[in-house]
């Protein structure tokens, strides 16, 4: 099955609203932007830049997402925002499970869970994030690790559609380390979740569902991973930060 690729930038918590005008700015100054009927690309920027950069990409093909919910709709959560506000302020997607969320702040499987269900019930696309520490990885645990936050999340996600989720393979080693995944160790986590989505639903939903590689993606070794069979694009982040770099990792 044909699957254009994608690619997402996340911000992390970097860029205030002026920041982001002036991102913008630079963005629409390159000479070479990545063709958008060859690859799709999203930002999800911190919270307070959500606005001004649906404002900015209103008629432009780019994607604006969260990068974080909460999985109830309303309620007495002091500094959290629900799904339904996020779909409200015009977001496309929200990633939800990044290593930071579960490392940092003990983000749990089954409340990832439940955030996948907030997301389908307000219409944004889940773009779901696993991985493993590099212990796991020298203890030969990487398909127990990366099997068992999949399956946990499926168990409650039913996926009837390809389109419906987006995964991204980030091997917590490789995060702001400046080390990544070959592109051999990365095409067989990829194609091992790809096993798991098809075991799960049904063979079109693992040939369908787009899966992205994040961990100290740049430019220079983008290509080489984007060639493989399993590697659908790449969720990026410190490089997003600069529009040339996250710009040239898409083309």
């Amino acid at each position: 099955m044909s699957r254009k690729k994608l690619v997402i930038g996340n911000w992390k918590m970097h860029h205030t609203g002026p920041e982001t005008h002036h991102w913008w700015q630079r963005w629409q100054e390159l000479d070479e932007r990545p063709d958008p009927q060859q690859v799709d690309l999203g930002v999800a920027p911190p919270f307070t830049s959500l606005g001004p950069l649906i404002d900015l990409s209103r008629h432009h093909p780019l994607l604006v997402g969260a990068q974080n919910l909460h999985w109830e709709s309303s309620g007495a959560f002091t500094g959290e925002v629900s799904a339904e506000m996020l779909a409200e302020a015009g977001c496309d997607f929200v990633i939800i499970g990044h290593s930071e969320r579960r490392q940092l702040f003990g983000e749990t499987d089954t409340r990832i869970a439940r955030k996948l269900a907030a997301a389908r019930r307000a219409g944004l696309l889940p773009v779901l994030c696993v991985g493993e520490t590099a212990d796991e990885r020298s203890a030969g645990r990487t398909e127990v690790v990366i099997e068992e936050q999949l399956q946990h999340a499926l168990d409650h996600f039913e996926i009837d559609d390809p389109g419906a989720l987006v995964l991204a393979y980030e091997p917590i080693w490789a995060i702001g380390t400046g080390q990544t995944a070959t592109p051999a160790q990365a095409q067989a986590a990829h194609r091992f979740l790809r096993e798991i989505l098809a075991a799960a639903a049904d063979s079109q939903v693992g040939a369908g569902v787009r899966i992205l590689y994040g961990g100290s993606v740049k430019p220079a070794n983008a290509a080489e991973l984007a060639a493989e069979d399993d590697i659908d694009g790449f969720l990026v982040g410190g490089a997003s930060l600069d529009p040339a770099a996250f710009a040239a990792i898409a083309r």
